[in-house]
């Protein structure tokens, strides 16, 4: 299940901007962020996608959504500048973003490469 983020909620799960320089990611989990608005047609093709994939990888990826619409802070400070962008976020590691919309076996593909956790067998 895909978990909408507000400021908050990404200070107090990803990453606390406000006090720290460094990236120190906060969760324990890898998580993918998807930096959408609602008027986007491209960010509409993403979320069945993403909503599938949180329900395939539960437990082993986290997926965020942030509305560039009212938080315009968030994306600012990630320079979001086209929608969907997407930060993947490994543990221990500096997060990853990638821009538009991307397929099923993209995703399922960075999930492996970037955050480190195997595609799900059937």
């Amino acid at each position: 299940m895909t978990e909408n983020l507000t400021k908050q909620d990404f200070l107090d799960k990803v990453f606390d901007y406000e006090n720290e320089q460094e990236w120190n990611y906060k969760g324990d989990t890898p998580c993918i962020i998807d930096f959408w608005a609602e008027w986007c047609g491209p960010c509409k093709m993403v979320a069945p996608v993403l909503e599938e994939l949180s329900t395939e990888y539960e437990g082993k990826v986290k997926v965020y959504k942030v509305d560039t619409e009212t938080e315009q802070e968030l994306a600012g400070v990630f320079g979001i500048r086209s929608i969907p962008s997407l930060l993947f976020v490994p543990l221990g590691e500096k997060p990853q973003m990638a821009a538009g919309a991307l397929p099923k076996e993209q995703f399922v593909q960075a999930f492996n490469d970037v955050l480190g956790v195997a595609p799900v067998t059937a």
